[in-house]
């Protein structure tokens, strides 16, 4: 099966996935107790405001009818229109979305970069200091809530030191004339970066504990492997043979948890926007549950599902890229 037509196939069967999330997230949403036409209006409307409102936006209409209008509306890549922001929810998601997709961008990054270099050190050096030290890393990381280490870290370096700023997240390609005390694009990217760092360490810290103990283990599995042995009796040098024989073959469990960590990053975004008051899409999801407004919730939640399935797709086709011994229709 040629590379297109896998591709192809992959996102035809993602369609289903698709409809479940918005089929479960529109009856859940529903079935919240609490009348969304009271929030928006106040304790007591008067019927006739109230009826005018629910018509507006179909309220008033029987449930399988606004499931099945919902469905259509999604083809058509409308969302509806969000109840308590009063604009449509394509223009919330497309203000929101960047600056999530920006944090998770950096903290996988962050996670990458130091766990890979992380895991190959301590699976070379079993068992002495540096492993130990990885591992305590590790095991930190895991075992640690991300609030709490964003909290931490506002506490230390903004409060104590004032190094970095506490609250939002700056995009980078913001003009100079919407960011305070930058004059130019250089300065507005050198404070995107500070605003970026803390934010990217509390939600990275967990994927990067996870990816450190997977690199470790699948290091120390393929360094044991025979052809690995065979390499050394040749005389191969210990840093050609990790870099030429092991790194590539150890890979694919990492690729494996870098597609599933995502839904746990987009999970951790909701928290870490919280601690830090970034308006992306994990406050907004927020506001949208406390408010009631069904067609954001169900807007940003087919966001939310959209982005696992393309990271899980990316996940399936990085495997042919890294290991030439799979192949797209599932022989060798």
């Amino acid at each position: 099966m040629g590379r297109l037509r896998y591709t192809i196939s992959r996102l035809l069967q993602s369609v289903p996935v698709i409809v479940g999330v918005i089929t479960i997230t529109f009856f859940l949403t529903d079935a919240i107790p609490g009348d969304p036409v009271s929030i928006m209006l106040g304790p007591s409307p008067s019927a006739q405001q109230a009826a005018a409102i629910r018509a507006k936006f179909g309220l008033d209409q029987p449930l399988y009818v606004r499931y099945f209008n919902y469905l259509f509306d999604v083809l058509r890549l409308d969302l509806g229109t969000s109840l308590y922001y009063q604009v449509p929810v394509t223009q919330k998601i497309m203000e929101r979305l960047p600056v999530t997709m920006y944090l998770l961008l950096a903290s996988f990054t962050f996670a990458l970069v130091t766990a890979v270099p992380l895991g190959i050190v301590s699976a070379k050096r079993r068992n002495q200091p540096t492993d130990h030290i990885s591992r305590v890393v590790a095991l930190f990381g895991v075992s640690t809530p991300s609030f709490w280490i964003g909290l931490m870290l506002i506490i230390v370096f903004s409060f104590w030191l004032g190094w970095l700023p506490a609250t939002n997240i700056i995009l980078p390609w913001t003009g100079p004339a919407n960011v305070d005390g930058a004059s130019n694009q250089i300065e507005v990217i050198i404070e995107s970066l500070r605003h970026l760092v803390m934010p990217m360490i509390t939600l990275g810290t967990l994927q990067m504990a996870a990816f450190t103990r997977i690199e470790r283990s699948s290091m120390l599995e393929v360094l044991g492997e025979e052809y690995v042995k065979l390499a050394r009796a040749y005389g191969v040098s210990e840093s050609k043979i990790v870099r030429k024989h092991a790194f590539r073959n150890a890979q694919l469990p990492l690729i494996t948890l870098v597609g599933l960590q995502l839904t746990s990053a987009l999970g951790g975004a909701v928290l870490t926007e919280t601690v830090f008051s970034i308006n992306g899409m994990g406050r907004l999801i927020i506001t949208a549950i406390q408010n009631q407004d069904f067609q954001l919730v169900m807007g940003t939640t087919l966001v939310f599902g959209l982005a696992f399935v393309i990271g899980v797709i990316i996940t399936d086709l990085s495997y042919a890229y890294v290991d030439p011994r799979v192949s797209f229709d599932g022989g060798e």
